[in-house]
Protein backbone atom coordinates (compact mmCIF):
# COMPACT_ATOMS: atom_id res chain seq x y z
CA UNK A 1 0.00 0.00 0.00
CA UNK A 2 2.82 2.03 0.41
CA UNK A 3 2.83 2.60 -3.71
CA UNK A 4 -0.82 3.44 -3.42
CA UNK A 5 0.18 7.28 -1.96
CA UNK A 6 3.75 7.91 -4.10
CA UNK A 7 1.28 7.42 -7.22
CA UNK A 8 -1.20 9.86 -5.89
CA UNK A 9 0.91 12.18 -5.16
CA UNK A 10 2.49 12.36 -8.54
CA UNK A 11 -0.58 12.11 -10.03
CA UNK A 12 -2.20 15.58 -8.03
CA UNK A 13 1.26 17.23 -8.76
CA UNK A 14 1.06 16.57 -12.89
CA UNK A 15 -2.46 17.96 -12.57
CA UNK A 16 -1.55 21.12 -10.10
CA UNK A 17 1.25 21.25 -13.05
CA UNK A 18 -1.21 20.81 -16.05
CA UNK A 19 -3.00 23.98 -14.69
CA UNK A 20 -6.07 22.14 -13.64
CA UNK A 21 -8.15 23.73 -11.12
CA UNK A 22 -8.13 22.82 -7.30
CA UNK A 23 -11.50 20.95 -7.54
CA UNK A 24 -9.92 18.81 -11.08
CA UNK A 25 -6.62 18.22 -9.11
CA UNK A 26 -8.36 16.62 -6.44
CA UNK A 27 -10.78 14.86 -8.44
CA UNK A 28 -7.53 13.31 -10.69
CA UNK A 29 -5.97 12.30 -7.48
CA UNK A 30 -8.79 10.68 -6.12
CA UNK A 31 -9.25 8.56 -9.34
CA UNK A 32 -6.00 7.67 -9.59
CA UNK A 33 -5.54 6.56 -5.72
CA UNK A 34 -8.48 4.47 -6.29
CA UNK A 35 -6.52 2.76 -9.35
CA UNK A 36 -4.25 2.02 -7.34
CA UNK A 37 -5.91 1.13 -4.40
CA UNK A 38 -7.81 -1.39 -6.34
CA UNK A 39 -4.82 -2.41 -8.15
CA UNK A 40 -2.92 -3.72 -4.97
CA UNK A 41 -6.30 -4.53 -2.86
CA UNK A 42 -8.33 -6.78 -5.79
CA UNK A 43 -5.28 -6.87 -8.62
CA UNK A 44 -2.54 -8.22 -6.92
CA UNK A 45 -4.28 -9.31 -3.45
CA UNK A 46 -1.60 -7.43 -1.38
CA UNK A 47 0.93 -9.93 -2.75
CA UNK A 48 4.05 -8.24 -2.12
CA UNK A 49 5.97 -10.48 -4.74
CA UNK A 50 3.42 -8.58 -7.18
CA UNK A 51 4.37 -5.26 -8.51
CA UNK A 52 2.17 -2.05 -9.69
CA UNK A 53 2.92 -0.07 -12.44
CA UNK A 54 2.13 3.19 -13.25
CA UNK A 55 2.72 5.35 -15.81
CA UNK A 56 1.67 9.21 -16.14
CA UNK A 57 1.75 11.21 -19.77
CA UNK A 58 0.71 14.91 -20.46
CA UNK A 59 0.19 15.24 -24.44
CA UNK A 60 -0.74 18.94 -23.86
CA UNK A 61 -4.27 18.47 -24.93
CA UNK A 62 -4.89 15.18 -22.43
CA UNK A 63 -3.27 14.19 -18.98
CA UNK A 64 -2.98 10.11 -19.46
CA UNK A 65 -2.79 8.14 -16.12
CA UNK A 66 -1.96 3.99 -16.58
CA UNK A 67 -2.28 2.02 -13.71
CA UNK A 68 -1.62 -1.68 -14.34
CA UNK A 69 -1.55 -4.99 -11.45
CA UNK A 70 -0.38 -8.77 -11.47
CA UNK A 71 -3.44 -10.10 -10.80
CA UNK A 72 -5.76 -12.54 -12.40
CA UNK A 73 -8.01 -9.64 -14.08
CA UNK A 74 -11.63 -9.18 -14.29
CA UNK A 75 -14.12 -7.97 -16.19
CA UNK A 76 -15.11 -4.38 -15.68
CA UNK A 77 -18.72 -4.53 -17.67
CA UNK A 78 -20.03 -7.21 -15.34
CA UNK A 79 -19.38 -5.46 -11.87
CA UNK A 80 -22.58 -4.71 -9.46
CA UNK A 81 -24.37 -1.73 -9.78
CA UNK A 82 -23.36 0.63 -7.10
CA UNK A 83 -26.21 2.46 -7.00
CA UNK A 84 -28.52 -0.15 -7.68
CA UNK A 85 -30.96 -0.99 -3.43
CA UNK A 86 -29.12 -4.01 -2.58
CA UNK A 87 -25.73 -2.28 -2.90
CA UNK A 88 -25.98 1.14 -1.22
CA UNK A 89 -25.19 -0.15 1.62
CA UNK A 90 -22.51 -2.35 1.04
CA UNK A 91 -18.73 -0.97 2.19
CA UNK A 92 -17.30 -1.92 -1.01
CA UNK A 93 -17.59 -2.31 -4.72
CA UNK A 94 -17.46 2.01 -5.91
CA UNK A 95 -14.31 2.05 -6.65
CA UNK A 96 -14.79 1.73 -10.75
CA UNK A 97 -17.89 3.41 -10.54
CA UNK A 98 -15.98 6.90 -8.89
CA UNK A 99 -12.85 6.59 -11.18
CA UNK A 100 -15.82 6.64 -14.01
CA UNK A 101 -17.32 9.92 -12.94
CA UNK A 102 -14.10 11.52 -12.17
CA UNK A 103 -12.31 11.00 -15.16
CA UNK A 104 -12.99 11.96 -18.93
CA UNK A 105 -12.35 8.59 -20.29
CA UNK A 106 -11.67 5.02 -18.46
CA UNK A 107 -10.53 1.91 -20.24
CA UNK A 108 -9.56 -1.69 -19.18
CA UNK A 109 -7.13 -3.91 -21.43
CA UNK A 110 -6.77 -7.62 -20.12
CA UNK A 111 -2.59 -8.41 -19.32
CA UNK A 112 -1.83 -12.18 -18.68
CA UNK A 113 -1.81 -11.51 -16.34
CA UNK A 114 -3.06 -8.67 -14.45
CA UNK A 115 -5.24 -5.83 -15.81
CA UNK A 116 -4.11 -2.35 -16.99
CA UNK A 117 -6.48 0.87 -16.27
CA UNK A 118 -5.86 4.05 -18.36
CA UNK A 119 -7.50 6.78 -17.01
CA UNK A 120 -8.05 10.53 -18.75
CA UNK A 121 -7.98 13.80 -17.91
CA UNK A 122 -8.93 16.21 -20.91
CA UNK A 123 -7.17 19.41 -20.65
CA UNK A 124 -9.07 21.02 -23.56
CA UNK A 125 -12.48 20.74 -24.81
CA UNK A 126 -12.74 18.88 -27.47
CA UNK A 127 -13.03 20.90 -30.47
CA UNK A 128 -9.52 22.37 -29.55
CA UNK A 129 -8.14 18.77 -29.32
CA UNK A 130 -5.87 17.67 -31.71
Amino acid sequence: MDSVGVVEAAAEKMAADAGLDEDQVFHVAMAVREAAVNAVLHGNEYDQARKIEGSFENTGADLIFIVADQGHGFEPDHLPDPLAAENVLKSSGRGIFLIRSLMDEVHFRQLHPGTELTLVKHLAPAKERP
